[in-house]
């Protein structure tokens, strides 16, 4: 990590850059699965309470982001596809990213537990913790198994949602944990198969700079076989239904066979074609997780209404 005391940003800072040091993009998925988890929780909430609950969990979120961009400005500058990030690009010093970082860190935990319940409040400190010691600190530039155990952080919002519902952990909320935590890998090393140039410079150990694209391949269709059985269980479950049965069912055939033409390529047909077979996965993934809980989403819906099957 660079030095911050030696840091110096050159250009003026808007305010879409602190928009930025947020991760909007990866904000979005902690908002939208964290609500999910709170909706779909058996203890309704008052709708003020929901929504004060989501704007601190997503400023926890960002928090996280700001943080993780504040530590990681080395390599960001080194990857084509960080560099064009506030702290790289000199907008914002790394002093203020990591001030406003951890801020926001303080009163997204702090308030998070006053409008709702102490439990809540310190599930997302220990996310945010985990995100930026566990995974950005640590394992992240230690070990090829990075996103592995490092996706955990991004597979708590929807057990922080339950959490502010029901003040504790279920076999439900479980559940959502681990269709977010057995995504993760799949969904980041097919990302890491056609940018595995990028990681290399950086000298992070994804797995495909590790143990070479071969091994990736067969390590997405291991974890999706892995996940699909788990994804649809979920729908057995008191927060499943038909809906959910069948949205998993249709979309767990789609991923594995999609893993199943990862796993088949070899680098002469990846090269030839520019990895649209492993593009293709993973933006199929993000429709993948978002379809799941879309459809949790539904079935709660359906439910409140007295059109619930399970």
């Amino acid at each position: 990590m660079t030095d911050i005391s030696y840091v110096q940003h050159d250009k003026e800072a808007r305010f879409g850059d602190y928009i930025a040091l947020l991760k909007p993009r990866v904000m979005s998925l902690v908002v939208f699965t964290a609500f999910v988890g709170l909706v779909v929780a058996p203890d309704p909430v008052h709708p003020f309470v929901g929504f004060v609950a989501i704007l601190f969990i997503a400023l926890g979120g960002g928090a996280s982001g700001a943080l993780n961009m504040w530590y990681d400005a080395d390599i960001d500058r080194i990857m084509r596809r960080t560099q064009s990030r506030p702290i790289p690009e000199g907008r914002i010093s790394e002093r203020e990213a990591l001030a406003f970082g951890l801020v926001l860190s303080g009163i997204s935990c702090v308030m998070l537990a006053l409008a709702t319940n102490i439990f809540s409040g310190l599930f997302l400190a220990f996310t945010i913790f985990f995100y930026v010691v566990i995974y950005t600190m640590w394992l992240k530039r230690a070990t090829p198994q990075n996103i592995v155990i490092g996706g955990a952080a991004g597979a708590f919002p929807p057990m922080i949602g339950w959490a502010v519902s029901t003040g504790g952990i279920s076999v439900e909320s479980v559940a959502m944990f681990l269709l977010v935590f057995l995504w993760t890998p799949p969904h980041f090393w097919s990302l890491a198969l056609f940018m595995k140039a990028d990681y290399d410079e950086a000298k992070v150990p994804m797995l495909t700079s590790t143990h070479g694209r071969r091994v990736t391949r067969k390590n997405v269709l291991v974890y999706t076989l892995v996940l699909a059985p788990l994804a649809v269980a979920t729908g057995f479950t008191s927060i499943g239904g038909p809906l959910y049965l069948a949205t998993a069912i249709v979309m767990n055939a789609l991923f594995i066979k999609g893993a199943i033409a990862i796993y088949s390529r070899t680098e002469v047909q990846a090269e030839a074609d520019k990895y649209a077979v492993e593009k293709r996965f993973f933006y199929f993934s993000l429709i993948y997780l978002f379809a799941h809980f879309a459809a949790l989403l539904a079935e709660a819906g359906l439910s409140h209404i007295g059109l619930g099957v399970w």
